[in-house]
């Protein structure tokens, strides 16, 4: 049976958008967030969409920029366990590693300087595996009732560990949205969907340099 030209033309082009699509998607460089809860999308009813990774997958999709996000967030997730998974996670390409880890350490009490050693265990081995990689640290807080010696020195750690190993600091996290009923779920620890908006920007102010 003979073939109408005009649909021939349409499969020759739906063949080599597919193709294109193919070939970006392939093409496309990674950004995988390693953290706990709060990039997990704890307690949010579609973390999958509503998590801030996910927002910054939007936003990077709005931007038309060739890179996909990975959420790698665990939840319960301490800078120990974190540095026992991180090789499984370094399984797949990396061109950005945002690392998200040490609430759970601090709301344990654990000392601020083993949460350091695991931290900087972390980035040797994102670095040995992926030395082109670029790694952005997000730091965390305590709150006051830790004692104000522990708050300093877990707070302190963050910016010491960006500045000895040349890496990019999201100085908090949940800055915005950390002690604001109004934008975290009832437990008062894990933003809530508004929360999880603005930590998105937090992160995006830094990330979005180095895309």
């Amino acid at each position: 049976m003979p073939i109408n030209s005009r649909l021939l033309r349409a499969w020759l082009f739906l063949g080599f958008a597919c193709c294109v699509d193919r070939v970006g998607a392939a093409d496309d460089k990674t950004v995988i967030f390693f953290g706990d809860s709060l990039t997990a999308g704890y307690g949010l009813e579609e973390p999958a969409t509503e998590a801030f990774p996910a927002l910054i997958q939007n936003k990077i999709t709005a931007a038309h920029l060739p890179w996909r996000v990975v959420n790698a967030g665990l939840s319960g997730e301490t800078t120990a366990g974190g540095l026992r998974r991180v090789d499984w996670i370094l399984r797949q390409p990396v061109d950005v590693f945002v690392l998200a880890l040490g609430g759970n350490d601090g709301l344990r009490g654990i000392d601020p300087a083993v949460s350091r050693a695991n931290l900087q265990g972390i980035i040797d081995r994102v670095r040995a595996k992926n030395p082109s990689a670029k790694i952005i640290l997000a730091g965390m807080m305590m709150p006051a009732n830790m004692g104000e010696d522990y708050v300093r020195a877990f707070h302190d750690l963050y910016p010491a560990l960006a500045e000895k190993n040349g890496v990019a600091l999201v100085p908090f996290l949940l800055e915005g949205v950390g002690g604001n009923p109004g934008l975290n779920q009832r437990d008062g620890i894990h933003p809530n969907v508004r929360g999880h908006a603005i930590v998105a920007e937090n992160v995006w102010k830094v990330l979005h340099l180095l895309l």
